[in-house]
């Protein structure tokens, strides 16, 4: 059984000051950690192994000891939890080692998503580094040291700074992610620092149109090869692919259309879809097909996967724009997004009573859990309209 002490180490000298050091033994073995904390030898209380309250710089001190003690009751914590034979030496080592701090380490996850082209990913991981940056301010937090305090802080911080519930979960489930990682590769021990934290989904504003609203976009007349006939064209065709997704859209490849259908993996899961390509599809297929591109559409051009990703993502924000503008033109009951497609067709095929299973898999949903959260309007909506129609049978 290890034990730890702290000590003062008195000068040589009369009238210096003494060191604060910790001594640490385990298995009749006795180690000793020099820091660079110096106190007054009457400023020391032995007995309590601490300094004396009054004593210049105490709670600088004292929150400075207490921080290294608990730090090695967590090194020796975890050599027992993993039931190997440790010496007070890796004790000391692993207090030793530098610490590996939580920015440098998601720095380093970055490197690892662009090597694997998850740009969006790491995109996602560089909002957070930049948001926590800029609660850290001056301070430096290593890995190991991230707590449940921090993280309510940080919170706290995201809440001033006027942010939605999802927004704070969204940074929250990125920096979870990565601790758990850490975790995993025996880095630092689990604690449960998020445990008091939001990291769920709330269920959002409406984002599916109507049926009718579908019918509307698709048959409005617009100036053929402009801006907003191309959004249109793109929304449709994400409609009628199973609300596939913009940047599978955008990545879409000629060498992913195969006898009739379209094969491709999402680029958000990599799970496999394969579409039929109806006469809608083809038609809007053939109006942008060119022969000097890997991609069915002309949105991005270059074969390097950064500047491919950049331009996904400039086309995005365009598109949206246009989208905008389509609303107005339609009377859509809902402003029209990238997203809407794909919410209104999980939408409308449950209204044609599609069951729910079906529904996730031809989205490419991991499970129909997914799927409900598209789906909760529609179910509140059915229920309003019963409602309706019982309160009109008394009136």
């Amino acid at each position: 059984m290890a034990t730890v002490k702290v000590k003062l180490r008195f000068s040589k000298v009369e009238g210096k000051t003494g060191v604060i050091y910790y001594q640490i033994s385990h298995n009749r073995k006795i180690r000793h950690i020099t820091t660079n904390l110096h106190v007054f030898p009457e400023d020391w209380d032995s007995n309590a192994e601490m300094v004396k309250i009054g004593t210049p710089n105490f709670l600088t001190i004292q929150q400075r000891v207490t921080e290294d003690i608990l730090n090695i009751w967590r090194i020796i914590d975890d050599f027992d939890e993993k039931g190997a034979e440790y010496s007070v030496l890796d004790i000391v080592d692993r207090f030793s080692t530098p610490k590996l701090l939580l920015i440098d380490y998601i720095s380093a996850q970055i490197d690892i998503l662009r090597t694997m082209n998850r740009l969006g990913t790491a995109l996602a991981y560089e909002k957070v580094i930049h948001s926590f940056s800029q609660f850290l301010g001056d301070k430096k937090i290593p890995l190991s040291e991230i707590s449940e305090q921090i993280i309510i802080e940080y919170n706290a911080f995201l809440i001033q700074r006027g942010l939605v519930r999802n927004s704070i979960s969204f940074y929250m489930r990125i920096l979870r992610a990565v601790y758990n990682k850490a975790v995993n590769q025996h880095l630092i021990t689990q604690k449960y620092p998020f445990k008091e934290v939001y990291t769920g989904v709330d269920n959002t504003r409406k984002r599916a149109v109507s049926e009718a609203t579908i019918i509307k976009i698709h048959k409005i007349d617009l100036p053929i090869g402009s801006p907003i006939a191309f959004a249109r064209d793109l929304f449709i065709f994400s409609y009628c692919t199973r609300g596939m997704a913009f940047v599978d859209i955008a990545f879409l490849k000629k060498s992913n259309i195969q006898n009739g259908n379209i094969c491709y993996a999402r680029r958000k899961t990599g799970k496999l879809l394969t579409i039929k390509i109806e006469p809608s599809i083809q038609r809007i297929i053939d109006r942008y097909a060119t022969s000097n591109t890997l991609y069915v559409f002309p949105i991005i051009t270059s074969a390097d996967e950064v500047v491919a990703y950049n331009q996904y993502h400039m086309a995005l924000n365009t598109y949206n724009r246009w989208l905008r503008n389509l609303s107005e033109i339609v009377g859509s009951e809902s402003k029209l997004t990238s997203y809407t497609s794909r919410h209104s067709w999980a939408t409308v095929a449950r209204n044609h009573n599609v069951p729910i299973s079906v529904i996730s898999a031809g989205m490419g949903h991991a499970s129909e859990q997914t799927t409900q959260i598209y789906l909760t309007m529609l179910e509140n909506s059915v229920i309003d309209q019963a409602n309706k129609r019982i309160i009109n049978s008394i009136s």
